[in-house]
């Protein structure tokens, strides 16, 4: 593993997530701003803003069939999101929570599906939910009494799903089926006492890269669960991560600098490593409804 190295140099953002390689390019989003953003040139060019919300983005992914087309998390649903239009609303499951609610990271399954949590804005316990939007645009919730929940990250064929826990400090995995996206009964894949697990990603040999928030680093475990990998990194708050690249070797991640007394100089940026085991394939979401337009 070659040293880390930082993206859009000038740039921090105040909460990194959601970091893919799709179609040649990174993109990345800043939840709070609900920023897409990408860089633009070397690695001293700023990041450049592909759309923006008046609300929280989460999370995207691309659209099979629709270049520039993202599904995405955000607010307190799910949309349909192309720069320069108004997002198509697909669902808003969290508008009347009892507490205020935000949708959070976000990933799509081999098999076209697009998978997200929420979390409540002031962390109370077991308020999140995982959704699972299908190919017709229906939104379905498959798991709640979460508090923070990150991932999901699938392997290879679609049927393991890993979701951490942040706040209890889990990663469960769960069996998927492939037919209809049902979830198995989740088990304990690994628990981190130091720091929270965050974003995450799946390995070509399987193996389950995690940002770990609070302990700086980015850890790498086995299918068995054997820690494997631990890189550090000179932040606090590491929270998205993604393998990409011509090769599919170069590790990215997000940072962030929300909540913290007296940011570092490198809280927030975006970082680069090279890595041995490639990643897999950004998957899309594959819709089957047609177009809809309306109103953000």
């Amino acid at each position: 593993m070659t040293d880390l190295s930082p993206l859009g140099a000038p740039d921090r953002l105040e909460l990194g997530e959601g970091i893919r390689w799709s179609d040649g390019r990174l993109v990345c989003v800043d939840i709070l701003t609900g920023r897409l953003l990408t860089p633009d040139g070397d690695a001293t060019a700023p990041l450049r803003t592909l759309a923006r919300l008046d609300v929280p983005l989460g999370a995207v992914a691309p659209v099979a069939g629709r270049a520039g087309t993202w599904i995405a998390a955000a607010g307190t649903g799910i949309c349909l999101l192309t720069p320069g239009t108004a997002p198509e609303w697909l669902a808003d499951p969290e508008p009347a929570a009892p507490t205020g609610m935000r949708m959070n990271d976000g990933c799509a399954d081999p098999h076209g599906r697009f998978w997200a949590g929420s979390m409540a804005y002031d962390g109370t316990p077991d308020a999140g939910s995982l959704y699972r939007t299908g190919p017709d645009g229906t939104v379905t919730r498959v798991l709640d009494g979460i508090t923070v929940p990150n991932g999901p990250a699938f392997d290879r064929d679609g049927t393991t799903m890993y979701l951490a826990d942040s706040a209890r400090g889990l990663v469960r995995r769960y069996s998927v089926d492939p037919r209809d996206g049902a979830l198995g009964v989740g088990e304990e894949f690994t628990r981190v006492t130091e720091g929270s697990p965050d974003g995450m990603t799946v390995d070509a040999e399987g193996a389950l890269w995690t940002a770990v928030w609070g302990a700086g680093e980015v850890r790498r475990y086995l299918p068995d669960g054997t820690l494997a990998t631990v890189l550090r990194l000179p932040v606090t708050q590491p929270a998205g991560v993604c393998l990409g690249g011509d090769d599919g070797r170069t590790l990215y991640v997000t940072t962030a600098r929300v909540g913290l007394a007296a940011p570092g100089p490198l809280d927030g940026a975006v970082f680069r490593a090279r890595v041995e085991v490639p990643g897999l394939r950004t998957a899309a979401y594959r819709s089957t409804a047609p177009h809809r337009s309306t109103a953000a």
